[in-house]
């Protein structure tokens, strides 16, 4: 019986749950997740990657995520993103989300660009209780249900920052069992995201960055990071998640096209006496299958 991943529920508020958007320690190498306007900017360059992310370690039934994702630049100033995700909690709560966004850039002068994003997609969420002490409760009846996702973003940027404001999820639902009141209440969220790169000399960049996350009926909260480039190819970093986590990032460029990286969450909230930590792995790789794209010198640091 997993009754640890009851427990677990309970303390996250499962009943009349506000349920947040999977967080991410490296969301700024997908940052279409959080912001639809969210641009690679490389026209005939495709980005294609995937992250996993193993969240509380050693609490039987916590969240483990994935998510697969591409980036495909159709013209100067259009960009389609696609993303799909599965969120997964022990062995009573599956989500699965895909979803398509559609980038359009207009250029404000030589080098600061804005663009306007919308998001459309649909999320399964699946309870499942068959396997828990608690299956002959009314109260936690198996129940599924698909619903539409609908968001939209703005993302003004040039080579050496990024700003961008976006509501991914603006449509509110909620899931319901047969007996009693709605276990899962998807409410529109709100990012406020930014970026700066210092160019410290010509082997070092450093790029301290920020996501500031709103959801309606959830407290505010805020992730701050440092990461430093070095020789293109090298990345390290550090971040903080407001009263939940510091983090230690790291990436490498193993190739002009390949890209790994890894980070690890240590919890700073009353979690972190039954937890040995969170770890999160993304890999990324980009190619040119038309032979259109431009010749960059380096790796996008953001």
């Amino acid at each position: 019986m997993k009754t640890r991943i009851l427990a677990l529920l309970m303390l996250c508020g499962l009943t009349t749950m506000a349920q947040q958007e999977p967080q991410y320690t490296q969301f700024m190498y997908n940052m279409s997740i959080v912001n639809p306007a969210y641009m690679i900017n490389e026209p005939g360059i495709i980005e294609v990657g995937t992250l996993y992310r193993s969240q509380w370690v050693g609490i039987e039934g916590a969240p483990r995520t994935a998510n697969v994702f591409a980036h495909i630049p159709l013209n100067e100033r259009i960009e389609l993103s696609v993303n799909y995700l599965n969120d997964q909690i022990g062995d009573v709560i599956s989500e699965n989300v895909f979803n398509v966004d559609f980038a359009y850039k207009i250029k404000l002068n030589e080098t600061l660009n804005l663009s306007f994003g919308i998001k459309a997609g649909v999320d399964n969420l699946n309870f499942d209780f068959s396997e828990t002490n608690v299956a002959s409760d009314p109260l936690f009846a198996n129940t599924q249900k698909t619903v539409l996702r609908i968001g939209t973003g703005a993302y003004l940027f040039k080579s050496n920052y990024y700003i961008g404001l976006s509501a991914p999820t603006l449509l509110p639902n909620d899931i319901s069992s047969d007996a009693n009141g709605a276990l899962y209440e998807n409410k529109p969220h709100l990012f406020l995201i930014g970026g700066y790169i210092f160019d410290l000399n010509e082997k070092l960049k450093l790029k301290p960055a920020a996501v500031v996350k709103e959801v309606f009926g959830a407290p505010l909260s805020f992730d701050i990071s440092m990461n430093m480039l070095y020789a293109n190819r090298f990345e390290f970093g550090v971040a903080y998640r407001y009263q939940d986590a510091v983090s230690a990032l790291a990436g490498f460029q193993l190739t002009p096209n390949l890209r790994i990286g890894y980070a690890y969450d240590y919890n700073i909230s009353p979690l972190n006496d039954f937890n040995d930590g969170s770890h999160e792995f993304i890999l990324g790789y980009t190619f040119d299958l038309l032979g259109l794209s431009k010749n960059y010198s380096s790796p996008r640091f953001y």
